[in-house]
């Protein structure tokens, strides 16, 4: 889907803009800046994927977008309310809207996949048990996964299955927004094209928007409307954006940014060598 098709669906709520923006979003810890100056629109039923090397502040930037994190500058909006004004208990029931696969799958060691995937429900909704089963039972065969897998534990299965499993108990409140962080991390290639279907079958749901952050270009073109390339500050003059791509999958292709050429391509460069630099500055700059 075109992702200026999707600038004109409005959001479940009525609201016309963006489902998120951020404007001029900064992250500071301490003396160390993260994010500078991060301004994007986000609209309904786009799919935008954030690419970048470890360390540009990708997952900062997805906490941030759901009020884990709150700036040092800027803000970020969700439907159009600046997520600072609103109180605790606010924030926490506009989570609710929010879908979040975590990089490992973060399932509960302790309790089955069908009671991992009900926990949302059992704790934000008063759906009968009834209900809750069969919904769980529903999700389940969303992601390709049989009905039996509910009474496993998630040690009993494999990665794939407990990525997919993931993605159910993020579905659970049927979202607004899905994040996902570095959802086909530790896959093979095949289980990594499964997840990125999937990907795609949770956008043909209404007026749901996708966020990914991925280091995986194979997945980052085959599941994107927009693509974002975020650049480590550390690197970057105090001038300098620190979003260095912004464009569709097939203009990755056409980039003749060096940065992001490497990046894509996946070749070192001068890399090792501002590793070791950066290495000897933080010892001291012993040789």
């Amino acid at each position: 889907m075109p992702a200026t098709a999707t600038l004109r669906r409005p959001s479940p709520d009525g609201h016309a803009g963006p489902v998120l923006r951020t404007e001029s979003l900064g992250v500071r810890f301490g003396r160390q800046e993260v994010l500078r100056d991060i301004s994007l629109d986000m609209p309904v039923g786009e799919t935008l994927v954030i690419l970048g090397e470890s360390g540009c502040g990708k997952t900062v930037l997805l906490k941030t977008l759901i009020g884990l994190i709150r700036p040092t500058s800027g803000a970020v909006l969700f439907e159009g309310r600046p997520l600072a004004e609103l109180s605790e208990r606010n924030l926490a029931h506009l989570r609710t809207k929010y879908g979040f696969v975590f990089q490992g799958a973060a399932l509960f060691d302790s309790l089955t996949i069908h009671d991992n995937i009900a926990f949302p429900l059992r704790e934000h909704t008063r759906l009968p048990d009834s209900e809750i089963d069969r919904i769980v039972e529903s999700l389940l065969g969303e992601v390709g996964l049989p009905r039996a897998v509910g009474r496993k534990k998630p040690a009993e299965l494999s990665g794939g299955m407990r990525k997919r499993a993931g993605i159910a108990r993020a579905l659970a409140l049927d979202p607004v927004v899905i994040l996902y962080d570095e959802p086909t991390t530790g896959l093979d290639p095949i289980m990594s094209d499964v997840v990125a279907e999937l990907m795609l079958t949770v956008r043909s749901r209404p007026n749901v928007t996708s966020i990914v952050v991925t280091h995986d270009m194979r997945t980052a073109r085959k599941v994107a409307d927009r693509i974002i390339m975020l650049y480590p500050l550390s690197r970057l003059g105090p001038d300098e954006p620190q979003i260095v791509f912004e464009g569709r999958p097939a203009d990755l292709d056409r980039a003749t940014d060096p940065r992001v050429r490497q990046f894509v391509e996946g070749r070192a460069g001068n890399r090792l060598m501002e590793l070791r630099d950066e290495q000897r500055h933080a010892d001291g700059g012993s040789p």
